[in-house]
């Protein structure tokens, strides 16, 4: 929320600080696993924040068996893992009564450290800076969205995902005076387009300024982040109009932002799915 209020994206961030890191998603630097949902923004930030120049990290026990430790007045970051569990009593009631198991929902903290607060670490891999080439076409972004099959209509002065239909329109690339701002475009419609009942299913029946489109837009937003750091691809453009809708969904809510992590997460699986080299999925438990 600090971050919207002074005006940025904490999942959009400018990448370019001097020694920071490029674009990417985190990952565990000794099980290669993408770090997924509210875990790539808190990672994320730590990596803006302290201009970390990799994307991989792991925790003390990781680093002290990868021969190495972490640095002495190091500080960690917190990440998180939510899932659910059967208890065996549960288990066995339900056996004995015909119902459905009661599964409770439970969370765990991790304490991870980014591979620039190590030393000394043997055979731990390390996520480096994505460059894109120098002109604005992409040719790998231009396969994956293709190979979505997604009714992509190229066209007019807007860009929109109309679930009714069940089609995407987008300018023409040209038309954009930043055109790597094309494939922002793409993959934040590619996001909505994930949401339709045939495929995850999420609620886009919303209207322009409800809480409801709020909710969904946040998830494309971030969804689309999510693929092009994954693709390496730098946006310039900025959704500053939504900025304002986004911080009363977060101040009324506190758990929005990791439904919204959760649901881009998910949505940038379904789009990277389709990809040749199809990435782990961004889901995983990487801690």
């Amino acid at each position: 929320m600090s971050e919207l209020e002074a005006g940025r994206y904490p999942w959009a961030q400018a990448w370019g600080k001097a020694g920071a890191s490029g674009p990417g998603l985190p990952r565990n630097a000794v099980t290669s696993a993408r770090y997924s949902g509210i875990n790539v923004l808190l990672l994320w930030d730590a990596a803006i924040t302290h201009g970390f120049a990799a994307q991989s990290w792991l925790t003390f026990k990781q680093a002290l068996a990868a021969g190495g430790s972490v640095r002495k007045g190091e500080r960690g970051t917190t990440i998180v893992f939510a899932d659910r569990f059967t208890p065996e009593a549960e288990r066995q009631k339900a056996l004995e009564t015909g119902e459905d198991a009661r599964a409770v929902p439970f969370l765990k903290r991790y304490t991870v450290f980014n591979v620039a607060q190590c030393e000394n670490l043997r055979g731990v891999g390390q996520v480096n800076d994505v460059r894109l080439p120098e002109r604005d076409l992409i040719p790998h972004a231009q396969k994956l969205i293709s190979a979505t099959g997604a009714d992509v209509r190229i066209g007019g002065d807007q860009a929109c995902y109309v679930p009714s239909a069940d089609y995407i329109q987008v300018p023409p690339q040209p038309a954009f005076s930043d055109q790597i701002n094309y494939y922002r475009t793409c993959f934040h419609e590619l996001s909505h387009w994930t949401g339709h009942a045939s495929r995850l299913n999420r609620d886009q029946s919303g209207r322009f300024g409800t809480t409801e489109y709020g909710r969904e837009e946040l998830c494309a937003e971030m969804g689309s982040a999510f693929v092009c750091a994954a693709l390496g691809i730098t946006p310039t453009v900025r959704h500053a109009d939504y900025l304002g809708a986004w911080l009363d969904i977060l101040r009324e809510d506190n758990r929005a932002i990791f439904r919204a992590a959760s649901q881009a997460s998910k949505a940038a699986d379904f789009i990277l799915a389709f990809g040749p080299d199809a990435p782990a999925s961004l889901t995983e438990v990487a801690a």
